[in-house]
């Protein structure tokens, strides 16, 4: 072999390890990319899931909350009607003791 022709030997390699280099960093730049957009995608699906949990956790205390609360105004409407079956057992009672009163009160 000549000089010349070890020369454009060389020349050629060189070409071709650019060549493979530019190919390997094209590569590694879209694989960088492809894990960029499937990090997106994962970190997306995973503020979905969560929004989705905190819709249905929010939902669910709001729900027992309404629960506890017709549970409380129920237990007051039942004292309110007890204290009404109580008072009204006791108007004759009460009447007959002013009436008492005020005849004691006239009277003396």
């Amino acid at each position: 072999m000549t000089r010349a022709e070890i020369l454009s030997d060389i020349k050629q390699a060189e070409e071709e390890a650019k060549s493979s280099v530019i190919q390997a960093n094209e590569t590694r730049n879209r694989k960088i990319s492809e894990a960029h957009a499937q990090a997106r995608e994962i970190i997306k699906k995973a503020e979905e899931e969560a929004r989705k949990s905190y819709e249905s956790a929010i939902g669910d205390a709001r729900k027992k909350i309404k629960e506890e609360r017709e549970k409380i105004v129920r237990a007051g409407i039942a004292e309110a009607d007890e204290s009404k079956n109580k008072a009204k057992k006791n108007v004759q009672k009460a009447t007959k003791f002013i009436l008492t009163e005020f005849e004691r009160a006239a009277d003396a």
